[in-house]
């Protein structure tokens, strides 16, 4: 288990974000506001994790999953309406192991515990299954970005791929928490690959409905 250390926390609602993703956030509750200002005067690491249920205004500890991304804060921006816009990129996945502070801002304990990488030779195989019905699935799903596919193509480490298709699928917030979840390589490429194939299935069926009418 890797070592404990202390990191300002900041519950997403109706986002799980992975590792190597880049993305903006848009930020307006009072405690979370104060989390970015805490750690832009520090080392700009911040837990993002997501909350359970996305309506909750005010979520407690155990309302918040125990499964997260230590990320980097790369640019915040206040907004005139007193909201902040943050760009984060995802780092490693991190274990909160207990909530430290939770009165103005939360703060927890958290471990970044290993990824399994199992068998290069399985790893391998999975991975080219994955790009492939990603390929296909980007047909069906004209959300995916033509340059995501592209890139997707030339990514080589198996984890990377997993977290990077994952952050693409059209699933529910609960499944990508559960693929966050998941440190076992080959076991998060093979329920991405399912997902993917359960995603398609149902696309396929709009897309025969939509030429019937």
């Amino acid at each position: 288990m890797s070592q404990s250390a202390k990191y300002a926390v900041l519950p997403l609602r109706d986002i799980v974000v992975f590792p190597t993703m880049v993305i903006p956030l848009f930020v307006g509750r009072d405690k979370s506001v104060r989390a970015l200002e805490h750690v832009m005067e520090h080392d700009k690491k911040i837990l993002l994790v997501a909350q359970k249920d996305a309506s909750d205004n005010d979520p407690k500890a155990d309302g918040i999953y125990s499964i997260g991304v230590i990320a980097s804060v790369l640019q915040l921006l206040k907004l005139p309406d007193g909201t902040v816009k943050v760009l984060v990129e995802g780092e490693e996945r991190a274990k909160v192991e207990r909530f430290t502070r939770t009165d103005d801002f939360f703060e927890a304990e958290a471990t970044t515990p290993p990824e399994v990488e199992g068998e290069q030779a399985e790893l391998d195989a999975l991975s080219r299954s994955v790009v492939s019905q990603f390929e296909s699935y980007g047909k069906l799903n004209k959300r995916v970005p033509p340059e995501v596919l592209v890139s997707v193509n030339s990514i080589e480490d198996p984890a990377q791929l997993a977290d990077t298709v994952a952050s693409h699928l059209n699933i529910k917030i609960a499944e990508k928490q559960e693929l966050l979840e998941i440190f076992d390589v080959a076991q998060r490429l093979e329920r991405v690959y399912a997902l993917m194939e359960g995603e398609m299935s149902v696309l396929q069926v709009e897309k025969k409905i939509r030429n019937r009418v």
